[in-house]
Order: C-alpha cells, then structure tokens, then sequence
C-alpha cells in the first residue's frame, strides 16, 4: 500500500508540474516575463528538466531580465544531464560559441565591407582637368567618365543586391549569436553599407561636378577657338578678294 501511495504521490506531481509548465508557457507566450519567469524557476528548483531548459533559454535570451550565460549554462546542465535533448544541444552551441569567437566578433563589431568597394567594384575618379584644348584629350576624359560612371553603377547594383549586409553572415556563425550580438551585428552592417553608400555618393557627386566644370570649360574653349578660326578664315577670305 505504501508503495502504491508513493507512486499515486509522484503521478499527482508530475500533472501539477505539467499544468504549471502549461500556464508558464501561456505566460510566455503573451510576453509576461516575469510571470513566466515566477513559474520555471519554482519548477526548476523543484528538479523539473523542462522547466530547467525554458528557464536556462530566458537567461540565455535575456528575457529573464538580463543575459546571463553562466546561470544557463547551469540550468541546461542541471536539464540534460536528465536527458532533455534541447538543454543538450544549448550546451553544444556554447561550446561552438567559445571556439569560434573571433568569427562572431567579426561580424558584430569587425566586418568592413571591404570586398564591396574592392576588385571590379574599386572605382577609382578619373582625372579631369580644368579645361581641354585638343580632340585627343577630350576624347580620353568623356571615355574615363563613361567607364568610371559604368563601375559606379555596377558598384550601387551590387550593393543592393547584397543589402542588407546581414544576409553575408554565414548560417553556421548567425547560428551561435544570441539574440543581443544578433542585434548588434546587423545595426553594425547597416552602419557599414550606409557609410559605404554615403562614400561613393559624396565622390559621385565630388566627380560629376568637376566633370560639369571641365565640360563646361572645354565648350566655352571650343566655341571661341572656333570663332577665332571663323574670324580669321573670314579676313583671309576678304584679303584674298581685295
């Protein structure tokens, strides 16, 4: 009878803990953090696995208040060395997170853009001088415009292309982020895209108006040279009549 009692007594505990974990899940599922939170870690000390493992993922995320990876660590310990599988996988992807670190941090805080603005997409300004006075010259500054405007439009169409820049993190590297280097990685990208595309807008702006000037410059040369030419034909014409 005893025993039959102890096994009644375990059988009402495990549909307690249930119905709680229900309400803690419900809690959770509306936001109410604290409420959840209130809940887990009752379950949690008591000894209940899943109640270990959803506690360990709300300091894991932060949402028990602050992230706190060494209390997750404990609790998915404390879950998968009671054979809960996700609790064991957490502890697989902390182990990950320490090997591979330095790939994190440098998509959080270390990537630059660079390839975006390098190789076929390094636009280099042609050079304009202030004016032009031979075909030859004239004919080299229109071409190296042309070819620098193609490699700008190419850059600003790849650059889109690939925007956002969170979409470079590798899967296996955005896997081990927590929520808050998730966070800070792609406000860290969008500040490099923006910083690139602000770069090549200004010298965009820098060539076309030395251009503008040199074009400028270039046809007031021409239309005077031709009157010039124009003048002197007609005096030579008017001398050789006389």
């Amino acid at each position: 009878m005893k025993r039959f009692l102890f096994c009644l007594s375990l059988l009402v505990s495990s549909t307690v803990y249930a119905g709680e974990l229900e309400d803690a899940n419900a809690l959770f599922d509306k936001k109410d953090y604290a409420g959840a939170l209130k809940i887990y870690t009752k379950l949690a000390d008591a000894g209940n696995p899943q109640a270990q493992q959803l506690l360990g993922q709300m300091y894991w995320y932060g949402e028990a208040g602050e992230v706190d990876e060494a209390r997750a660590k404990a609790l998915f310990e404390k879950s998968a060395a009671k054979g809960n599988k996700i609790a064991q996988a957490s502890l697989d992807v902390m182990k990950q997170r320490v090997e591979r670190r330095a790939d994190i941090d440098y998509w959080v805080k270390g990537y630059d853009g660079s390839e975006l603005k390098s190789g076929e997409y390094r636009c280099p300004a042609p050079r304009i001088p202030t004016v032009s006075k031979i075909n030859d010259e004239i004919e080299r500054v229109g071409a190296a415009v042309t070819n620098w405007q193609n490699c700008y439009n190419k850059m600003v169409t790849h650059l889109n292309e690939v925007s956002p820049l969170s979409k470079q993190i590798p899967e296996d590297i955005a896997r081990l982020m927590s929520k808050q280097e998730t966070e800070a990685s792609h406000a860290h990208l969008e500040r490099v895209r923006l910083n690139i595309a602000e770069e090549a807008k200004v010298n965009s702006k820098l060539i076309m108006a030395d251009f503008a000037a040199w074009r400028s410059a270039t046809e007031t040369y021409i239309d005077q040279h031709n009157a010039t030419v124009k003048k002197a034909k007609s005096e030579r014409s008017f001398e050789d009549r006389r």
